[in-house]
């Protein structure tokens, strides 16, 4: 392939600002690879954030998902449903408006409980046993959910697993020993099935922090 070849190929792919630890991150990446979505990734580091991801997104956190014809998709959520649109091989679309409801309780409550038990010194208010507990009560509804399926909805995993998968590791990985001693197997096995799923494994690969003149990373 010629340098020009290689040079166009680049310029019809898009753009994802990521970082590897980030759980909003995680979702959109699965959904990338999971529907066979090529991107330019540009991990970044989130207190030396570049200036052409700031340029592209104010807001300036991650996942942002630049597309060829400029269009800047902002949530990780988005980023998940534009690339199922593409591709969706495994039909996580399936029991979308299902997966909907679930995922504004993982977003919305569970999320900012996780927030003030995990980070409870930046909030004023916050006391981290009671985040912990309203947590676990969220846990607790979804572990009854999942049941012996090892999935929210039908016979297979879907968007809600995908999308709220890293948020229940965040949550489980502040307090390992004493999220493993809780009434909760479902939540606890299926965990353990994405943490060691191939797909996870894979959206987890190491990349040095992006550099504007950097070569391209094609994820």
């Amino acid at each position: 392939m010629t340098l020009s070849n290689e040079r166009s190929n680049l310029e019809i792919l898009p753009i994802l600002y990521s970082f590897r630890r980030c759980p909003y991150a995680m979702r959109a990446r699965m959904a990338l690879k999971i529907s066979k979505t090529k991107v330019i990734l540009r991990e970044v580091v989130l207190r030396d954030k570049p200036d052409a991801m700031i340029a592209a997104s104010p807001k300036a956190t991650v996942p942002i998902l630049v597309l060829p014809d400029g269009t800047v998709i902002e949530q990780s959520i988005d980023v998940m449903r534009w690339a199922l649109s593409q591709n969706d091989p495994h039909q996580w679309l399936e029991y979308e408006d299902q997966a909907n409801i679930l995922i504004e309780q993982a977003d919305g409550p569970f999320k900012t409980a996780l927030d003030r038990y995990k980070y409870h010194t930046r909030y004023e208010d916050a006391d981290p046993e009671i985040e912990q507990t309203k947590a676990l009560n969220i846990l607790q509804q979804w572990d009854t959910m999942i049941s012996s399926k090892n999935n929210f909805f039908g016979t297979k995993n879907g968007m809600a697993d995908y999308a709220i998968f890293p948020f229940v590791r965040q949550f489980a990985n502040h307090n390992r020993s004493w999220f493993n001693a809780q009434d909760i197997p479902n939540i606890q096995r299926w965990l353990e099935v994405h943490i060691a799923s191939s797909l996870f494994q894979s959206i987890m690969h190491k990349y040095p922090q992006w550099k504007s003149d950097d070569k391209s990373t094609i994820f």
